[in-house]
């Protein structure tokens, strides 16, 4: 018989140095068989055991596999013959695998495991404030070095991103106030009509809009567009090493990526606020002329009368600050992304959760403080 295609197969026999299993042929997948049923029967002692492996040819995994069985009852085990190293390194990897992981006993927890589990999102929120601090110094220096030395600013990068994130924002905006400005109508004309004093709807839409809903959904939703978009395109960047490059050559990262944006948010977002105002207020006025009776002229006038230009401009000092945190929280997180996609999805969202709560937050302090001021 050709000694190539010999089959597997093994004797066992006791002498006065104990158990020994010797093994023959071809230990491969396609011919084992029933071998391991026979080795387990024949092995069924957890006896000293000695390997004479002088009569193997080959054996793959399923081969070492059945072997790995019997290695894995916890008996000693001792190679007289044969030693082969590929042999040796297949059967442990097989009995690497058999290995099964410990699982660490169960154990109360305890008050320290609860204020682990509190001080853990505290320490992560305090560091995250730390790294926005830093942002935040270098966002100024970088910004100074611009003002000090204007050529150092990239107009084309500036005109591009106001394009982006401002222009091509323009629709949206409108349409968004306009519902919510025909939606406050709607919603206070039931209440106004009750009471007879529908006129007030005016008010109720110039105030509503003007001062709070034109700046909040503006903002929010510039940071649903630009604020991700600019932690997805930096992010990319520092994916692909374009940042390790341009500091290879000198280029300053807050100069030629961050300071463009920061530039463009403060531009257009106050421009995208007064679109929301005029969409917000034309909604109103349709919906008070329809509903209630109120003519477009009598409204518009009563707009200036009653509303002023105080709370537009109420509404629109907020509009500065929501540009800055929007821009700087995109870039800040895009900056951070790592060399995995799932850490660019990560930082995308969380460039716009925390965008959205700042411009929440921030809201409601103005309020406090316009209040405070009798604004």
């Amino acid at each position: 018989m050709n000694q190539g295609l010999a089959p597997p197969d093994f004797r066992v026999y006791h002498d006065e140095h104990g158990t020994t299993l010797s093994l023959e042929g071809n230990w491969v997948g396609t011919r084992l068989g029933d071998i391991p049923e026979r080795i387990d029967r024949d092995l069924a002692e957890p006896t000293p055991l000695r390997v004479d492996l002088s009569g193997l040819r080959r054996i793959d995994t399923a081969g070492a596999f059945a072997l790995a069985r019997v290695l894995a009852d916890g008996r000693d085990l001792k190679v007289v013959g044969g030693k082969r190293p590929e042999f040796e390194r297949l059967a442990e990897l097989v009995r690497q695998g058999l290995e099964q992981p410990v699982v660490a006993p169960a154990r109360k927890r305890s008050l320290s495991d609860l204020f682990a589990a509190i001080g853990r999102p505290v320490a992560a929120v305090a560091a995250e404030g730390y790294r926005g601090q830093i942002f935040a110094g270098r966002l100024v220096m970088a910004v100074g070095r611009v003002l000090r030395h204007p050529r150092r600013l990239r107009l084309t990068s500036l005109v591009a991103i106001m394009q982006q994130a401002g222009l091509a924002a323009v629709p949206i905006v409108v349409v968004m106030t306009f519902f919510i400005g025909a939606v406050l109508a709607l919603v206070g004309s039931t209440m106004l009509q009750t009471l007879g004093v529908t006129i007030y709807a005016v008010e109720l839409v110039g105030i509503g809009i003007l001062r709070e809903f034109g700046a909040v959904v503006a903002a929010i939703l510039f940071s649903g567009r630009s604020a991700s978009a600019f932690a997805a395109q930096i992010g990319s960047m520092r994916m692909n090493q374009e940042l390790d490059a341009m500091q290879v050559m000198g280029v300053d990262i807050f100069e030629a990526l961050v300071v463009p944006r920061v530039l463009a948010a403060l531009i257009m977002l106050p421009l995208l606020t007064v679109v929301a105002d005029l969409g917000g207020i034309v909604g109103g006025m349709l919906v008070s002329w329809t509903l209630l009776g109120i003519e477009p002229a009598l409204f518009l006038q009563r707009m200036v009368d009653s509303v002023g230009a105080q709370q537009f401009w109420v509404g629109m000092a907020k509009v500065p600050l929501f540009a800055l945190v929007i821009a700087a929280t995109g870039c800040r997180q895009g900056l951070a992304v790592g060399s995995d996609v799932e850490g660019l999805g990560l930082r995308v969202t969380s460039a716009v959760v925390q965008s959205i709560f700042l411009i929440i937050m921030f809201d409601a302090l103005f309020a406090v403080l316009f209040y405070r001021l009798d604004l």
